[in-house]
């Protein structure tokens, strides 16, 4: 069972930065196998997935090394942290906790928006496989 929570946390850890991955459908896979332990899974990938972003967000931060794209940033500019919410979102998702660190941004404030957005998209995936079963 190790290895298995291992192997989810690293999904959602690697499909938070910019390196392909899919931690939605390693969710549901272990939903299917292990529906009573959803909790563990739940908590697991909010913080592993959280983690992603906030990596992106600190590599920015600390080491510039290109400038997200003038359209992101001037989103991050309008909106702020609320909008690291949708950090969740395939594509774009992956810019924004860039264009916060880039921004230099409250990393309470991002951590914040980030985790909530994460958690909030797995409980919509928990609740349509738990509720389809």
């Amino acid at each position: 069972m190790f290895m298995i929570l291992l192997s989810l946390a690293l999904s959602g850890f690697l499909s938070a930065t910019i390196l392909p991955g899919s931690s939605e459908a390693a969710f549901v896979a272990y939903l299917l196998n292990y529906p009573d332990k959803w909790l563990v899974a739940l908590l697991l990938l909010t913080a592993a997935n959280s983690l992603g972003s906030v990596t992106s967000y600190l590599l920015t931060r600390f080491i510039p090394h290109k400038e997200p794209s003038a359209k992101t940033l001037e989103r991050m500019k309008r909106y702020g942290t609320p909008l690291l919410f949708f950090s969740f979102l395939p594509i774009i998702g992956d810019a924004l906790p860039l264009a916060a660190g880039f921004l230099r941004l409250s990393i309470y404030k991002c951590i914040f928006f980030i985790t909530l957005g994460k958690f909030a998209r797995y409980c919509i995936i928990l609740g349509g496989v738990l509720g389809a079963s």
